[in-house]
């Protein structure tokens, strides 16, 4: 019965460890910030969530009203976010977690039409939801409604952004 509970114990302080080790991995880095004028696609994990169009259905989340730019950087504060970099049409912000402090990047490009969100965690395969209820506590604070509902192109076009 010892050794049972010895190596329980092992095994929960091997994935504490773990666990400590992702979140200060996840320290390091930035937001990819922006691939050809738009936001990063998302990973194949499915621990990102984008608003970009030809993000797969799977990662795909409403844009944001192009009415939220001005007031992105105070709701994002008022989140528990910290904007890191604020340009003309991108602005980058981080949130921590609060238990290990894993670090998720969320980023958001000014559009024509409305404001594209990426929002990611920097490490890890699952975020349990964590972002895509992240995006809609920002949408929520901004006034609810969505600019453009998630979209994918044509199954007939998937060739023709590589340009």
């Amino acid at each position: 019965m010892k050794i049972l509970i010895g190596l329980v114990v092992f095994v929960a302080l091997a994935a504490l460890g773990g666990f400590y080790f992702l979140a200060q991995q996840s320290k390091n880095g930035a937001a990819p910030g922006l691939v050809n004028g738009a936001l990063a696609p998302c990973p194949a994990s499915p621990n990102c969530v984008s608003s970009e169009p030809g993000a797969p259905d799977s990662h795909a989340v409403a844009s944001l009203p192009l009415s939220a730019w001005a007031r992105l950087p105070e709701i994002v504060a008022a989140q528990g976010g910290e904007v890191t970099s604020a340009e003309d049409a991108y602005i980058a912000a981080v949130f921590r977690s609060p238990l290990l402090g894993f670090v998720d990047d969320v980023e958001f490009r000014r559009a024509d039409d409305a404001v594209h969100v990426r929002s990611a965690s920097r490490v890890g395969h699952s975020d349990l939801g964590a972002n895509a209820k992240r995006v809609e506590a920002l949408r929520e604070a901004l006034g609810g409604a969505p600019a453009t509902p998630p979209s994918t192109p044509p199954a007939s076009a998937d060739n023709s952004s590589a340009s």
